[in-house]
């Protein structure tokens, strides 16, 4: 990506949402329903809603919410490298910290990132 390429606002938000939610369904075989990113300062959230698969859902309806919970922490750590990569490229920035969690009721999953600096151009990432 050369300068004039850096994605900025909206497009950037869009750009990030587009490359999880495509990790998000190459691990997991499905996307979410909906899905959004936001970021201010140095932080970036991406959210997706709906994402449990049928066999999650058909688990918690049988009162095994903490099974599917720890499988999705075992999916996270599994996609962490990728969904780095990803936010790394398209910020120019260099992940710091990554935290995600999942919510059963509502179906709700949180991707957050810490970038050592505001979206733009770094040498860290660049």
């Amino acid at each position: 990506m050369s300068d004039s390429d850096q994605l900025a606002g909206g497009e950037l938000n869009a750009a990030v949402t587009s490359a999880l939610v495509g990790i998000h369904t190459r691990y997991l075989g499905r996307g979410p329903k909906t899905a959004s990113t936001f970021h201010h300062g140095n932080v970036l959230v991406t959210l997706m809603h709906d994402v449990l698969t049928h066999a999650e859902r058909s688990l918690t309806e049988t009162g095994q919410s903490e099974v599917v919970n720890h499988i999705r922490h075992l999916f996270q750590g599994a996609m962490e490298a990728d969904f780095r990569e990803a936010v790394e490229r398209l910020t120019r920035r260099k992940v710091l910290a990554f935290i995600s969690g999942n919510h059963i009721e509502p179906d709700i999953a949180a991707e957050l990132f810490i970038l050592d600096g505001p979206p733009g151009k770094s040498e860290a990432a660049a």
